[in-house]
């Protein structure tokens, strides 16, 4: 757990969520994403549970939003002061997940023709609105299809900071 991390699991009241909140850092933004208690549906009707559940488990996260908006801008003011990033909420309640407020960050790339030709062609046909969204379709795409590789290459990155961190301070 790093510090951010720590913080958070000590700053959050301890009836917001089951267990530590997940927290996710970047260059950018700081989303702490908990999970909240499922509500208790009727499951007689099999078909009809499912969108009864999703209804459930969607109201709880709104309930849970709005019951602790005040006190979560105090926590996120607190972290942008401490650690220098945005912080976005979200909730995960069931099957169901939401991230509010989170930020969308401008990414400026170069791109070849053939690049450029793949992002025309998911906008042509209807996949994308434009090549930005384009582009971030195909970044979600290969972080789900490359989800493991990805998770071993972020690790092997911190591993890296860490025996930076560790070794013989630089002289300037």
């Amino acid at each position: 757990m790093n510090e951010i991390e720590g913080w958070f699991a000590g700053r959050l009241p301890d009836d917001w969520f089951e267990g530590v909140p997940e927290v996710t850092i970047d260059r950018d933004e700081i989303v702490v994403v908990g999970t909240l208690t499922a509500p208790t549906v009727d499951k007689s009707d099999e078909g009809a549970d499912q969108d009864g559940a999703r209804a459930a488990e969607s109201g709880r996260i709104k309930r849970w939003r709005e019951d602790t908006r005040g006190k979560r801008m105090r926590i996120a003011d607190e972290a942008q002061r401490r650690f220098g990033g945005k912080v976005a909420w979200g909730a995960v309640c069931g099957e169901t997940r939401e991230v509010f407020t989170n930020l969308s960050v401008p990414v400026m790339t170069r791109l070849r023709q053939p690049e450029r030709r793949v992002l025309d062609t998911l906008v042509d046909g209807g996949v994308a609105r434009s090549r930005s969204e384009a582009l971030a379709w195909c970044v979600r795409l290969v972080g789900q299809h490359e989800d493991d590789w990805i998770g071993r290459l972020r690790e092997a990155v911190a591993a890296v900071h860490e025996v930076r961190d560790d070794g013989p301070a630089a002289k300037s």
